[in-house]
């Protein structure tokens, strides 16, 4: 107890090394290895804003006096910047959300030290049943128990948008695909010549006739979306591919790609949504996708349940489906052996040696009795690391 409050002490004065108590104050000091320092703002005061699309609400604590300041302010980013700039040196912090990250890159620009803090890890005490956003912001701020975000350059949050357009056409499609079908089955009309989408499919579907007079328009209305969307699907496609094999991505997205069941529209896509592979580690990149179990533990019981699912939707579907291709024997074909001519050696032999490693582990969960769902959570969980191993190589 008394060496804890010791380092408290020191670490409070600010002094890096203690050899003795003063005489009678107290037990003879043990050394000090390592101590832990409290973070220190530079600035008097700790704003928080709550951003929203028509009104900013602000709050300023300040540092010395103690004294808080509240306004309401309008989104312009120059009336925002200005009011700061009339507190004296700050430090500012904002949660993340769809307004994006225009406010943080403008207070950035104007030398204004800012913070975008994930609201997934705002800390909040249980009895607290008064929520204020722009005062919780500059509290936690002045604390220095923000959490933020990593925000992405420009180029990389154009290039999210981009890949986010490419998903959101795929949902659409589905979708589309979909009412078309069930509306033939309503009609008991099913297609039995082989796989769907395809261009006998799509031959078979422009030679069907209804009775009734309503039923053409409705088919017409569907089929006409599904090649709108196609369309638009394929266009994505190929502004993907061009920007994937000439962009800042290149060299990441020709290394991810050497993993089998990583394409180059998942390699693009998984490069995009991680950014910064250096803020992870090859164990931690699997929480951030949200494929780590849940736990409950207390005293000795351990009580693990299903996966977390936070983080980054679109990243833990793209690594699930590229987990299902592990389940197959692993063969080297030529697409893979061609994405390979594009990388050197050692990422070869490294997405081979993991290649081998992820259908291995897919043959134990078969006599395991594992659900296959279940497996390929655990496949994809790893796979996730092998895609960082790759992904900070030099």
């Amino acid at each position: 107890m008394w060496g804890d409050r010791f380092g408290e002490v020191v670490a409070g004065r600010g002094l890096a090394h203690a050899d003795s108590w003063v005489a009678g104050q107290g037990p003879p000091a043990r050394p000090i290895r390592h101590m832990w320092e409290a973070p220190v703002l530079v600035e008097r005061t700790s704003v928080g804003l709550d951003v929203h699309a028509r009104s900013v609400a602000a709050a300023a604590i300040d540092g010395v006096t103690g004294e808080l300041r509240r306004a309401r302010l309008t989104p312009s980013h120059d009336h925002i910047r200005s009011w700061i700039e009339q507190e004296g040196p700050v430090a500012v912090a904002y949660e993340a959300g769809p307004t994006g990250f225009g406010l943080y890159r403008e207070l950035t620009a104007a030398r204004i030290r800012c913070l975008v803090a994930a609201p997934s890890k705002s800390q909040r005490p249980s009895a607290d049943r008064v929520k204020t956003d722009a005062r919780d912001a500059a509290r936690l701020l002045r604390l220095g128990e923000v959490t933020p975000v990593s925000v992405p350059s420009i180029g990389q949050e154009a290039a999210r948008d981009l890949v986010r357009a490419r998903e959101d056409a795929r949902a659409d499609l589905m979708r589309v695909r979909h009412r078309l079908s069930k509306l033939l089955l309503r009609h008991g009309i099913v297609y039995s010549g082989g796989r769907t989408w395809t261009g006998a499919h799509d031959a078979w579907l422009r030679r069907q006739h209804f009775d009734s007079p309503a039923t053409p328009a409705a088919f017409e209305s569907d089929y006409e979306a599904v090649l709108a969307i196609t369309a638009r699907r394929d266009r994505l496609d190929k502004a993907i591919t061009e920007m994937a094999t000439d962009s800042e991505f290149t060299a990441v997205v020709r290394r991810l790609c050497c993993l089998h069941g990583v394409s180059l529209l998942t390699g693009f896509a998984l490069a995009v949504e991680i950014g910064d592979w250096h803020r992870f580690t090859g164990a931690s990149i699997g929480s951030f996708a949200g494929l780590v179990p849940s736990e409950y533990s207390s005293g000795t019981t351990r009580v693990q349940g299903s996966i977390t699912n936070t983080g980054n939707t679109h990243l833990r579907r793209l690594l699930g489906e590229a987990a299902w291709h592990h389940r197959a024997r692993y063969t080297i074909g030529n697409g893979l052996r061609a994405r390979w001519e594009l990388t050197p050696a050692a990422a070869q032999h490294r997405a081979d040696t993991r290649n081998r490693r992820l259908h291995e582990r897919w043959v134990t969960f078969n006599p395991r009795r594992k659900r296959p769902a279940i497996a390929n959570v655990g496949i994809a969980r790893e796979l996730a690391g092998w895609c960082w191993s790759l992904a900070v190589m030099d």
